[in-house]
């Protein structure tokens, strides 16, 4: 009898050890940092997979947006938060590879994290306010070939996917146009419409609207194909720049350590929020790619990226502190 009951003591223990470390997740509002301004498209996706994350896990999810730094200030506050899985971020080229190689930041861009998941790709889209003389590809080329440094472009900010991309366009095409960031992509856009700058590469979302009414020019989107939402406007390559294409990445991220049971939960919960109609109505109208990875997929495909960013710096000197 003692022996049973010692054998139950060591079950009775082992249990309420296990039970201990797998706490129930989530038992309160969830915080999901976006770190970029209100209006724009990260901030569109941001609310779009608040919402049906919630749905999901059973308690409200709350967009906090963290704007400014290249994405650094947002990156940097989810680093640095508990690692319990209740302050997330929606992370970004900008917030997990650009800015951390390009300049000094108070985190690492994926040491620093765990990656729950890829959760889609946004193809930008070349604009131009409407009083442009250039209506192809080729004569925005030849129009800043020919005013070297007078044309100025917006991006969302430093070293924001939008940002890298023109630098790469730059790169690529042989021109020099002068970088005016903005803290995020809504912003940019507006200045765009009103012609305080005469060039943009931001993503689709950020920018249809203005290309529907005629507010703004499209010249060609950086994707591997023509868009549906914008038939008409031609691939990079089709204009003439062949291989280009870029876009914006969104992810979602939690502090490094938090525990893998809650990084799974929440894993589980972005690939049923990915298959939902209602989010994939929502990032169909952006134009934006569905990207399944999982959590290993994720960070490989983040470690990729940041090899990549780090040629581009080094091929073109890029600094964010222009």
């Amino acid at each position: 009898m003692k022996i049973l009951t010692a054998i139950s003591m060591v079950l009775l223990g082992y249990c309420s050890q296990v039970a201990a470390e797998s706490p129930v997740f989530p038992t309160r509002p969830i915080i999901l940092v976006n770190p970029y301004a209100a209006g724009g498209p990260a901030d569109l996706l941001g609310r779009a997979l608040g919402k049906t994350l919630a749905e999901q896990l059973g308690q409200p999810v709350v967009v906090e947006n963290r704007p400014g730094g290249g994405a650094s200030i947002g990156a940097a506050h989810v680093a640095k938060s508990a690692p319990d899985g209740y302050t997330l971020l929606l992370g970004t080229a900008a917030a997990h590879t650009v800015t951390p190689l390009a300049t000094k930041v108070p985190y690492d861009g994926i040491q620093d994290f765990e990656f729950v998941g890829l959760v889609a790709n946004v193809p930008n889209l070349l604009t131009v306010h409407p009083s442009s003389t250039a209506n192809t590809l080729k004569e925005l080329i030849a129009l800043a070939k020919a005013q070297p440094g007078k044309l100025s472009y917006a991006s969302a900010g430093l070293g924001s996917s939008p940002h890298v991309a023109a630098e790469l366009f730059k790169y690529r095409a042989k021109v020099f146009m002068t970088h005016i960031p903005y803290r995020g992509a809504a912003p940019a856009a507006n200045d765009l419409v009103a012609g305080y700058v005469p060039v943009g590469l931001l993503n689709v979302s950020g920018v249809l609207p203005f290309v529907k009414t005629g507010r703004l020019k499209a010249l060609a989107i950086a994707g591997a194909s023509r868009s549906a939402l914008l038939p008409d406007v031609p691939t990079f390559a089709e204009a003439g720049l062949p291989n280009f294409v870029a876009g914006s990445w969104y992810s979602l991220a939690a502090p490094a350590k938090t525990p893998p049971a809650v990084v799974d939960m929440l894993a589980k919960a972005l690939a049923t929020v990915q298959a939902q109609p209602e989010f994939l109505a929502i990032t169909a109208a952006q134009s934006a790619e569905i990207l399944k990875l999982n959590r290993a997929e994720t960070r490989k495909f983040v470690q990729d990226d940041a090899k990549a960013v780090a040629e581009l710096i080094k091929a073109t000197g890029l600094k964010l502190n222009d």
